[in-house]
């Protein structure tokens, strides 16, 4: 079974987010798996920029918080339905990200990264310090649960999980359409040679800009699910620490594919909460786990497949050239 590409693949593991609600056993899991979600699809942006375009933003938690923030300042300080404030925080994010994108990705490498870790500081500190704004330290709290419509309500942690499992699932499929079509193609170009790409007459810094905006844009999104989720916000949704999680996730999953960072963000999640016991050595566990990963498992779960995959393949082919080139006795109906 191809467990990592094509529609059987897929299909599975939709089923599997289909039927997890019942054989949960408690809605305690089902927050888990909602929050991962939420989180997978914040990863699956970092994952364009990064893994697909290959510039490396340390402020994509920042952007996930000026979302959920978004969502949470218009519903509970104005009073704004919670669906145009979940719209609200996709365009927040998105002119954000284009101005500091315009400025950033003049720079290359760790230069950008650097740069855009100092942004995400400054995001941080403007959520912590302007308490007119943001409540600060107070927090944000009251925030409302996604209006339903109609019969269907999502206060009750089972519907709340489907929902945000179809946010998840029309992510991917996006994703899935933007990385396989002509732009998905001019990212990679960009990833593996600025000058090699600028050569074919590719505009770097428009294409660089629009990968980092589209990156943001699920971060933001990720962040107005995740206020409505949770109900209440505080400053440490903008720490750096959430980006390297994410960065964690794709270097599990398998960074620049598009399994990957979604197989990260759900397998981290459940393995951290077996492992609470240790939530005080945090990093001192999953620091040297994460430089094993690089340095024996550099692609991930789902690149170790695909590697395997084109051994295996490699293998083969000399067989079964060699089978080709073999005379065949045939048959009186002319079958091998």
């Amino acid at each position: 079974m191809k467990l990592f590409e094509g529609k059987r693949g897929w299909t599975l593991l939709f089923v599997l987010g289909l039927v997890f609600p019942f054989v949960a056993t408690n809605d305690y899991m089902l927050t888990v798996m909602s929050t991962a979600y939420i989180f997978a699809l914040a990863t699956v942006g970092l994952n364009l920029i990064t893994g697909y375009t290959g510039q490396f933003n340390l402020a994509h938690g920042s952007f996930m918080a000026v979302g959920a923030y978004t969502v949470g300042i218009l519903t509970v300080d104005h009073q704004v339905p919670f669906w145009l404030a979940f719209i609200a925080s996709g365009v927040v994010a998105a002119v954000l990200g284009a101005l500091v994108g315009l400025v950033s990705l003049r720079l290359r490498g760790h230069y950008f990264s650097i740069f855009t870790l100092c942004v995400g500081y400054i995001m941080f500190l403007v959520i912590e310090k302007w308490d007119g704004l943001t409540h600060g330290v107070a927090d944000i709290i009251g925030i409302p649960a996604p209006s339903g419509f109609g019969l269907v309500s999502f206060e009750s942690p089972r519907a709340l999980y489907y929902l945000v499992f179809a946010f998840l699932v029309l992510g991917v499929w996006l994703m899935h359409r933007i990385v396989n079509s002509l732009l998905g193609r001019t990212f990679m170009a960009i990833r593996n040679s600025d000058g090699l790409a600028q050569s074919l007459g590719i505009n770097l810094m428009r294409n660089k800009v629009l990968a980092f905006v589209l990156s943001v844009v699920y971060a933001g999104l990720a962040g107005g699910l995740y206020a409505g989720a949770v109900r209440f916000l505080g400053p440490d949704l903008a720490g750096v620490e959430h980006t390297f999680d994410m960065t964690m996730y794709m270097l599990v999953g398998g960074i620049g594919t598009l399994a990957g960072p979604l197989l990260g963000a759900l397998i981290i999640p459940w393995l951290t909460q077996y492992l609470q016991f240790l939530q005080e050595y945090r990093f001192v566990v999953f620091g040297p786990i994460l430089i094993l990963l690089v340095i024996f498992l550099p692609n991930g779960i789902v690149g170790l497949y695909l590697a395997r995959k084109v051994r295996r393949s490699q293998r083969s082919a000399p067989a079964s050239g060699m089978a080709a080139r073999r005379p065949q006795p045939t048959g009186g109906d002319g079958h091998a």
